[in-house]
Protein backbone atom coordinates (compact mmCIF):
# COMPACT_ATOMS: atom_id res chain seq x y z
CA UNK A 1 0.00 0.00 0.00
CA UNK A 2 1.76 3.25 -0.90
CA UNK A 3 0.79 6.20 1.74
CA UNK A 4 1.94 9.38 1.44
CA UNK A 5 2.44 10.03 5.39
CA UNK A 6 2.65 13.60 5.40
CA UNK A 7 -0.35 15.69 4.13
CA UNK A 8 -1.93 18.66 5.32
CA UNK A 9 -5.47 19.59 5.65
CA UNK A 10 -6.36 23.45 5.21
CA UNK A 11 -9.79 24.90 5.89
CA UNK A 12 -11.60 28.28 6.68
CA UNK A 13 -14.68 26.67 8.37
CA UNK A 14 -17.13 27.41 6.12
CA UNK A 15 -19.05 23.94 6.15
CA UNK A 16 -19.03 23.62 10.00
CA UNK A 17 -15.60 21.83 9.97
CA UNK A 18 -14.07 23.93 12.53
CA UNK A 19 -10.77 25.07 10.86
CA UNK A 20 -9.41 28.16 10.92
CA UNK A 21 -6.52 29.70 8.59
CA UNK A 22 -4.70 33.33 10.03
CA UNK A 23 -4.17 35.93 7.03
CA UNK A 24 -2.76 38.65 8.77
CA UNK A 25 0.33 39.82 7.63
CA UNK A 26 1.43 40.91 3.81
CA UNK A 27 3.56 37.90 3.98
CA UNK A 28 0.13 35.60 4.87
CA UNK A 29 -1.70 37.44 1.35
CA UNK A 30 1.33 36.95 -1.02
CA UNK A 31 1.59 33.56 -0.08
CA UNK A 32 -2.09 31.98 0.62
CA UNK A 33 -2.85 32.23 -3.39
CA UNK A 34 0.15 30.30 -3.93
CA UNK A 35 -0.74 27.64 -1.44
CA UNK A 36 -4.31 27.29 -3.12
CA UNK A 37 -2.91 27.28 -6.74
CA UNK A 38 -0.59 23.96 -5.75
CA UNK A 39 -3.62 22.40 -3.90
CA UNK A 40 -5.64 23.42 -7.06
CA UNK A 41 -8.18 25.31 -5.29
CA UNK A 42 -7.69 28.88 -6.25
CA UNK A 43 -11.08 29.25 -8.13
CA UNK A 44 -13.19 26.50 -6.51
CA UNK A 45 -12.62 27.87 -3.13
CA UNK A 46 -14.06 31.43 -4.36
CA UNK A 47 -17.65 29.22 -5.07
CA UNK A 48 -17.45 26.05 -2.27
CA UNK A 49 -15.21 27.67 0.68
CA UNK A 50 -11.71 26.25 1.35
CA UNK A 51 -12.94 23.10 3.44
CA UNK A 52 -15.06 21.71 0.58
CA UNK A 53 -12.83 22.71 -2.11
CA UNK A 54 -9.68 21.15 -0.31
CA UNK A 55 -11.58 18.22 0.68
CA UNK A 56 -12.96 17.11 -3.26
CA UNK A 57 -10.15 18.21 -4.85
CA UNK A 58 -7.37 15.96 -2.36
CA UNK A 59 -9.91 12.77 -3.33
CA UNK A 60 -9.38 13.67 -6.34
CA UNK A 61 -5.39 13.87 -6.54
CA UNK A 62 -5.18 10.65 -4.44
CA UNK A 63 -7.12 8.85 -6.98
CA UNK A 64 -5.36 10.55 -9.76
CA UNK A 65 -1.87 9.46 -8.62
CA UNK A 66 -0.18 5.83 -7.59
CA UNK A 67 -0.81 6.43 -4.17
CA UNK A 68 -3.53 4.31 -2.63
CA UNK A 69 -3.79 6.84 0.60
CA UNK A 70 -2.49 9.65 2.66
CA UNK A 71 -1.75 10.57 6.44
CA UNK A 72 -3.84 13.32 7.42
CA UNK A 73 -2.80 15.93 10.19
CA UNK A 74 -4.81 17.42 12.50
CA UNK A 75 -3.36 20.78 13.94
CA UNK A 76 -3.65 21.98 17.65
CA UNK A 77 -2.84 24.79 19.61
CA UNK A 78 0.44 25.56 20.91
CA UNK A 79 0.34 25.63 25.33
CA UNK A 80 2.35 26.59 27.64
CA UNK A 81 3.56 24.07 29.77
CA UNK A 82 1.30 25.08 32.57
CA UNK A 83 -1.52 23.44 30.15
CA UNK A 84 -2.69 27.60 28.97
CA UNK A 85 -3.50 27.54 25.27
CA UNK A 86 -1.72 30.05 23.53
CA UNK A 87 -4.73 30.08 20.99
CA UNK A 88 -3.19 33.70 19.84
CA UNK A 89 0.20 32.26 18.69
CA UNK A 90 -1.21 29.30 16.35
CA UNK A 91 -1.66 30.15 12.38
CA UNK A 92 -3.85 27.64 11.58
CA UNK A 93 -6.02 25.09 13.40
CA UNK A 94 -7.56 21.22 12.38
CA UNK A 95 -9.89 19.89 14.84
CA UNK A 96 -9.02 15.90 15.28
CA UNK A 97 -12.95 15.51 14.31
CA UNK A 98 -12.73 16.57 11.03
CA UNK A 99 -9.91 14.86 10.35
CA UNK A 100 -11.41 11.33 12.10
CA UNK A 101 -14.95 12.65 10.28
CA UNK A 102 -13.02 12.63 6.78
CA UNK A 103 -11.41 9.43 7.36
CA UNK A 104 -14.15 7.64 8.04
CA UNK A 105 -16.19 9.33 4.71
CA UNK A 106 -12.94 8.44 2.69
CA UNK A 107 -10.81 5.25 2.50
CA UNK A 108 -8.10 7.04 1.03
CA UNK A 109 -7.84 9.24 3.99
CA UNK A 110 -5.73 8.20 7.32
CA UNK A 111 -6.04 10.24 9.93
CA UNK A 112 -3.38 11.58 12.39
CA UNK A 113 -4.67 13.24 15.93
CA UNK A 114 -2.67 16.29 17.24
CA UNK A 115 -2.89 16.71 21.11
CA UNK A 116 -0.48 19.15 23.12
CA UNK A 117 1.10 16.62 26.02
CA UNK A 118 0.45 19.77 28.87
CA UNK A 119 -3.48 19.77 27.54
CA UNK A 120 -5.18 19.07 30.67
CA UNK A 121 -7.39 16.36 29.06
CA UNK A 122 -3.92 15.01 26.84
CA UNK A 123 -4.54 11.61 27.83
CA UNK A 124 -8.11 11.19 28.20
CA UNK A 125 -8.06 12.96 24.58
CA UNK A 126 -5.38 10.44 23.04
CA UNK A 127 -7.78 7.87 24.35
CA UNK A 128 -10.72 9.36 22.23
CA UNK A 129 -8.99 9.83 19.03
CA UNK A 130 -7.68 6.27 19.02
CA UNK A 131 -11.04 4.69 19.74
CA UNK A 132 -12.64 6.76 16.81
CA UNK A 133 -9.78 5.51 14.38
CA UNK A 134 -6.46 7.69 14.69
CA UNK A 135 -3.56 6.21 13.64
CA UNK A 136 -0.82 8.31 13.96
CA UNK A 137 0.06 11.75 16.67
CA UNK A 138 1.43 14.61 14.97
CA UNK A 139 3.11 17.70 16.29
CA UNK A 140 5.23 20.24 15.54
CA UNK A 141 7.67 20.86 18.53
CA UNK A 142 9.17 23.97 18.09
CA UNK A 143 5.65 25.43 16.89
CA UNK A 144 3.47 23.83 19.57
CA UNK A 145 6.13 24.89 22.38
CA UNK A 146 7.01 21.49 23.10
CA UNK A 147 9.73 20.11 24.79
CA UNK A 148 8.81 16.14 24.05
CA UNK A 149 11.64 14.94 27.01
CA UNK A 150 10.10 16.97 30.17
CA UNK A 151 9.42 14.36 32.47
CA UNK A 152 6.11 15.73 33.22
CA UNK A 153 4.64 14.17 29.55
CA UNK A 154 6.02 10.77 30.36
CA UNK A 155 2.82 9.26 30.93
CA UNK A 156 1.43 10.48 28.02
CA UNK A 157 4.15 9.06 26.15
CA UNK A 158 3.65 5.58 27.89
CA UNK A 159 0.43 6.23 26.90
CA UNK A 160 1.03 6.51 23.00
CA UNK A 161 3.45 3.54 23.36
CA UNK A 162 1.01 1.36 24.53
CA UNK A 163 -1.57 2.09 22.12
CA UNK A 164 1.67 1.16 19.35
CA UNK A 165 0.52 5.00 17.46
CA UNK A 166 3.61 6.03 15.70
CA UNK A 167 3.99 10.02 16.85
CA UNK A 168 4.98 12.45 13.54
CA UNK A 169 7.11 15.38 14.86
CA UNK A 170 8.55 18.17 12.74
CA UNK A 171 12.27 18.45 12.95
CA UNK A 172 14.49 20.81 11.77
CA UNK A 173 13.69 24.43 10.89
CA UNK A 174 10.64 25.66 9.84
CA UNK A 175 9.21 29.03 8.70
CA UNK A 176 5.45 28.61 7.48
CA UNK A 177 4.22 28.69 11.01
CA UNK A 178 5.19 30.36 13.65
CA UNK A 179 8.65 29.16 15.90
CA UNK A 180 7.19 29.45 19.64
CA UNK A 181 10.77 27.58 21.13
CA UNK A 182 13.69 27.51 18.02
CA UNK A 183 15.52 25.13 20.21
CA UNK A 184 12.82 21.94 20.12
CA UNK A 185 13.49 21.59 16.33
CA UNK A 186 16.48 19.32 17.86
CA UNK A 187 15.70 15.67 17.40
CA UNK A 188 17.49 14.73 20.48
CA UNK A 189 14.62 16.53 22.33
CA UNK A 190 12.36 13.30 21.24
CA UNK A 191 14.78 10.78 23.95
CA UNK A 192 11.94 10.09 26.17
CA UNK A 193 9.23 9.31 24.00
CA UNK A 194 11.83 6.58 22.27
CA UNK A 195 12.84 5.64 25.90
CA UNK A 196 8.92 5.15 26.37
CA UNK A 197 8.81 3.06 23.44
CA UNK A 198 7.08 5.19 21.10
CA UNK A 199 7.75 4.75 17.15
CA UNK A 200 8.90 7.84 15.99
CA UNK A 201 8.93 9.45 12.55
CA UNK A 202 11.49 12.63 12.33
CA UNK A 203 10.00 15.04 9.76
CA UNK A 204 12.17 16.28 6.81
CA UNK A 205 15.26 14.57 7.90
CA UNK A 206 15.77 16.95 10.82
CA UNK A 207 17.32 19.37 8.36
CA UNK A 208 17.60 23.37 7.46
CA UNK A 209 15.07 25.33 6.07
CA UNK A 210 16.19 28.72 6.45
CA UNK A 211 19.91 29.84 5.89
CA UNK A 212 20.47 30.24 9.13
CA UNK A 213 19.02 27.28 10.83
CA UNK A 214 20.69 24.79 12.23
CA UNK A 215 21.22 21.51 10.46
CA UNK A 216 20.60 18.60 12.96
CA UNK A 217 20.34 15.60 10.07
CA UNK A 218 23.77 14.01 11.58
CA UNK A 219 22.50 13.61 15.08
CA UNK A 220 19.10 12.58 13.47
CA UNK A 221 20.84 9.51 12.30
CA UNK A 222 23.41 8.89 15.32
CA UNK A 223 19.81 8.65 17.27
CA UNK A 224 18.80 6.32 14.37
CA UNK A 225 21.73 4.23 15.07
CA UNK A 226 20.85 3.97 19.11
CA UNK A 227 17.06 3.71 18.21
CA UNK A 228 15.28 1.03 16.59
CA UNK A 229 11.86 2.93 16.57
CA UNK A 230 13.19 5.86 15.53
CA UNK A 231 12.48 6.53 11.55
CA UNK A 232 12.21 9.91 9.38
CA UNK A 233 10.13 11.40 6.13
CA UNK A 234 10.77 12.89 3.25
CA UNK A 235 8.47 15.55 3.28
CA UNK A 236 8.97 18.48 1.57
CA UNK A 237 12.50 17.69 0.50
CA UNK A 238 11.90 18.47 -3.10
CA UNK A 239 11.47 22.25 -2.22
CA UNK A 240 14.78 24.18 -2.63
CA UNK A 241 15.11 25.16 0.68
CA UNK A 242 15.33 21.55 2.18
CA UNK A 243 16.79 19.64 -0.66
CA UNK A 244 20.16 20.13 0.87
CA UNK A 245 19.00 17.07 3.49
CA UNK A 246 18.50 14.51 0.79
CA UNK A 247 21.73 12.72 0.26
CA UNK A 248 21.96 11.51 3.51
CA UNK A 249 18.81 10.08 3.18
CA UNK A 250 19.52 8.23 0.19
CA UNK A 251 21.88 6.04 2.16
CA UNK A 252 21.34 2.70 1.72
CA UNK A 253 21.55 1.97 5.46
CA UNK A 254 18.66 4.81 6.23
CA UNK A 255 16.45 4.18 3.24
CA UNK A 256 14.57 1.44 5.04
CA UNK A 257 13.29 3.76 7.60
CA UNK A 258 12.74 6.62 5.59
CA UNK A 259 9.13 7.21 4.74
CA UNK A 260 7.22 9.11 1.87
CA UNK A 261 5.53 12.16 2.60
CA UNK A 262 4.97 15.67 0.38
CA UNK A 263 3.64 17.75 3.04
CA UNK A 264 1.02 18.60 0.57
CA UNK A 265 -0.01 21.86 0.00
CA UNK A 266 3.80 23.13 0.56
CA UNK A 267 4.49 23.65 -3.28
CA UNK A 268 6.88 20.46 -4.47
CA UNK A 269 8.66 20.96 -7.74
CA UNK A 270 12.33 19.40 -8.93
CA UNK A 271 14.11 23.03 -8.48
CA UNK A 272 16.31 22.36 -5.88
CA UNK A 273 17.17 18.70 -6.52
CA UNK A 274 18.11 19.70 -9.80
CA UNK A 275 20.30 22.75 -8.86
CA UNK A 276 21.74 20.43 -6.56
CA UNK A 277 22.48 17.64 -9.45
CA UNK A 278 20.63 15.10 -7.72
CA UNK A 279 17.52 15.25 -10.27
CA UNK A 280 18.44 15.10 -13.96
CA UNK A 281 17.28 17.99 -16.67
CA UNK A 282 15.37 15.40 -18.39
CA UNK A 283 13.74 14.25 -14.87
CA UNK A 284 13.43 17.85 -13.98
CA UNK A 285 11.83 18.59 -17.58
CA UNK A 286 9.19 15.93 -16.86
CA UNK A 287 8.32 16.86 -13.32
CA UNK A 288 7.18 19.93 -14.54
CA UNK A 289 4.88 18.46 -16.72
CA UNK A 290 3.34 16.26 -14.07
CA UNK A 291 0.20 18.64 -13.12
CA UNK A 292 -0.74 16.92 -10.52
CA UNK A 293 1.43 17.83 -7.22
CA UNK A 294 1.53 14.67 -4.94
CA UNK A 295 2.15 12.59 -8.65
CA UNK A 296 4.53 15.06 -8.78
CA UNK A 297 6.72 14.46 -5.28
CA UNK A 298 6.31 10.82 -6.12
CA UNK A 299 7.91 11.60 -9.02
CA UNK A 300 10.65 13.72 -8.25
CA UNK A 301 11.86 10.68 -4.82
CA UNK A 302 11.86 7.99 -7.62
CA UNK A 303 13.80 10.02 -9.91
CA UNK A 304 16.46 11.12 -6.88
CA UNK A 305 16.52 7.38 -5.58
CA UNK A 306 14.08 6.49 -3.33
CA UNK A 307 13.09 3.17 -2.94
CA UNK A 308 9.71 1.51 -3.08
CA UNK A 309 10.16 1.01 0.41
CA UNK A 310 9.69 5.00 1.11
CA UNK A 311 6.27 4.40 -0.54
CA UNK A 312 5.10 1.59 1.64
CA UNK A 313 6.49 2.24 4.99
CA UNK A 314 4.40 3.87 7.15
CA UNK A 315 1.64 1.13 6.39
CA UNK A 316 3.88 -1.68 8.05
CA UNK A 317 4.63 0.73 10.97
CA UNK A 318 0.54 1.42 11.73
CA UNK A 319 -1.34 0.14 14.32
Amino acid sequence: MRIDGHVHFVGDGSNGSGCWLRSNTLLDRLVEPIVKAQAGILQSSKKLGVDQAYEEKLIQLIDQSILDAVLLLAMDYPYDEDGNCLKEKAKFYVPNDHVLSLAKKYAQIIPACSIHPARKDAIEELDRCAEQGAKVLKLLPNCHNVDCSDNRYRAFWERLAKLNMPFLAHTGGEFSVPVLNAKFADPRILRLPLECGVKVIAAHGAGKSGLWDPDYTADLLKMMDQFSNLFTDNSALASPNRSRTIPALLDPKIQSRVIHGSDFPIPSGGLGPWIGKLLSGADYSKSRKIKNPLERDVFIKKAIGFKENTFTGLGEILP
